[in-house]
């Protein structure tokens, strides 16, 4: 999983938090009533953002993973009547909300039915952030969620994948354009009397798209993690390395993708990998770098408090350490 920004700066306030069991929640609504009420049944760990108390990504003891992804221009959210209030949450929030309640994608998808997900306005941003998510447990299930045309619509997601806009189902059906691609390297070819031979390792991928726009990144995910030798793979450690390794491939640098216009201070709004995570389902550890550190942390979730009367917080800020 990799976090991006488009230049909103310190609104991105962010921490590993601990959230324990029994922490009571409220929903937000569109016109400020008292949303869905719950309380959280098992414990999570992940990053939060724009210093709310939730999760965009992250894990629980019982191995279910959630990520938030941007979904910009596609996302269609649920009409809302103040009869709609108990059943329901703001779209950040239900990260949270699946991480505290379910232990499987099945138990989630049952769930999700109940879930009212409106337009919610983040006082942060001034605007409704459109966005979808994705879901993984222990057993390797996975699937999508989205709000489309006034739905919560779940796709089941084989591959594990999901990137940003348009919709998921689109993204599957592009895969058809890379039908040739392989992790094998090309044979050559007889043109008469000529041999062609490719110059090197990779000729089985010449063509794949090197860009980072959404439709570009989720062909290399799949590419990539399709192509990962389980022999590489003998321990959760050696997995999460591994997990590094492709994510290294959509690591967008500050100034490489930005828009036209500048910020309030003149700054290009660009997208740059605020940080990149990964989740040991079977270990309940949560894995982070940012941009401003490319180490590895990690924090086990089962050595913390889970019965803890309040959320635990760790910082992520700090400058990188180049070793001598």
């Amino acid at each position: 999983d990799s976090s991006t920004s488009r230049g909103l700066g310190d609104v991105y306030k962010r921490q590993v938090l601990v959230i324990p069991r029994g922490l009571a929640r409220v929903g937000t609504t569109p016109d400020g009533r008292p949303g869905m009420a719950w309380t959280s049944k098992y414990a999570s760990v992940g990053m939060n953002a724009v210093g709310k108390p939730i999760l965009v990504d992250g894990l629980n003891e019982r191995g279910l993973a959630v990520g938030l992804f941007y979904f910009p221009g596609s996302a269609g959210y649920m009409p809302y009547t103040p009869a709609d209030a108990p059943r329901t949450m703001a779209a950040w929030e239900l990260g949270s909300y699946i991480l505290e309640n379910f232990a499987t994608v099945a138990e989630a998808r049952a769930g999700l039915a109940q879930v009212v997900l409106p337009a919610v306005v983040l006082a942060e941003w001034k605007f409704a952030p459109e966005v979808h998510f994705i879901i993984h447990d222990e057993a390797g299930n996975s699937v999508v969620v989205e709000p489309l045309d006034g739905k919560l619509v779940i796709h089941d997601a084989p591959l594990g994948v999901v990137t940003n806009s348009p919709r998921y189902d689109w993204h599957m059906t592009n895969l058809r354009n890379y039908v040739n691609f392989s992790p094998l390297n090309a044979a050559p070819v007889q043109l008469g009397p000529v041999k062609l031979t490719g110059f090197g390792q990779g000729s089985g991928m010449v063509g794949l798209p090197g860009d980072f726009t959404p439709p570009s990144r989720f062909v290399r995910a799949v590419a990539f993690s399709q192509a990962v030798l389980p022999s590489l793979l003998p321990t959760g450690r050696e997995a999460v390395l591994q997990a590094y390794h492709l994510l290294n491939n959509f690591d967008i640098p500050k100034g490489v993708a930005r828009e036209h216009e500048k910020d309030a201070h003149g700054n290009p709004v660009a997208d740059y990998t605020l940080w990149t995570s990964a989740a040991d389902l079977k270990a309940r550890r949560y894995h982070v770098r940012t941009y401003d550190n490319s180490a590895i942390r990690s924090l086990d979730l089962m050595a913390q408090p889970l019965d803890a009367k309040e959320i635990r917080r760790f910082p992520v800020t700090g400058p990188e350490v180049i070793q001598p």
